[in-house]
């Protein structure tokens, strides 16, 4: 697990850049560290509650990296938690710094007002996104049209909910090359319950498939997996197998695209 309180005030991770794609992983959600620069890099939570989905996606980052190489893609991963600041929200996203999240009060982040929200986004968000869209152009410029994969993981259960049923659920808005052959090929696998825009939906304006994908117009996907099922690096090579075999054709081979 990433560590909490993390003094490294990098913004984000790069893997391979160089990598041929056309695939272009990204993981939003990938750390729960809180840089020193935020509130000391403590936000006044137990280590049990950053530990939660309500700090992070566990398990996304090690399905992303094992993703990035069997796919030889390129990656970009956050470095921060998402209670620092979310970077698949919008700029303008009233839940851009939770101050409440699943039952847990965020006590760093109850008086954070516009001005400490546009501190994190300087020292975060910004380079997070700068990082994502610098990959993008490097990778037209080489005539590579990045298919972009989003990883995220959600929780079997929120408190005081019922539990969710789904095991993998697909988000997707405007853009129909991957998302739909995708959630036809899990359901084909006859063993999962496949949510189509569920846990969440990915209909959100200024969110960072919106703000990549569909605005550049450019193919993409944002993949939901629970996270009890990706627990341990087992269950994460497993899916990202499972992901790999599954993406094939609709990601073209590296130097196809």
């Amino acid at each position: 697990m990433t560590s909490v309180n993390s003094p490294d005030p990098a913004p984000f991770d790069l893997l391979d850049p160089d990598a041929p794609g056309p695939a272009l992983l990204l993981c939003d959600h990938a750390s729960n560290a809180v840089p020193a620069w935020c509130a000391g890099g403590d936000l006044g939570l137990s280590a049990a509650d950053m530990a939660r989905h309500i700090a992070w996606d566990p398990g996304a980052a090690g399905v992303t990296r094992r993703l990035a190489q069997e796919l030889r893609a390129p990656a970009v991963m956050s470095r921060f938690s998402r209670l620092v600041i979310d970077p698949n929200r919008g700029a303008d996203d009233p839940t851009l710094v939770m101050k409440l999240y699943d039952g847990s009060i965020i006590p760093a982040n109850r008086d954070a007002g516009p001005a400490e929200v546009a501190r994190r986004r300087a020292l975060a968000y910004d380079p997070y996104h700068d990082a994502i869209a610098a990959r993008i152009d490097a990778m037209l410029a080489r005539g590579t049209t990045p298919h972009l994969v989003s990883i995220h993981s959600f929780a079997p259960k929120l408190r005081g909910k019922p539990p969710r049923p789904w095991h993998v659920g697909v988000l997707w808005a405007h853009d129909d090359r991957l998302a739909p052959p995708l959630i036809a090929r899990l359901r084909a696998e006859g063993d999962l319950v496949v949510g189509d825009n569920e846990p969440y939906t990915g209909r959100l304006e200024g969110d960072c498939m919106d703000r990549h994908g569909t605005r550049r117009g450019l193919p993409h996907v944002l993949i939901e997996l629970r996270n009890d099922l990706i627990a341990d690096a087992p269950g994460q090579a497993a899916w990202a197998a499972r992901l790999v075999r599954l993406l094939a054709g609709l990601i073209p081979v590296a130097g196809d695209a």
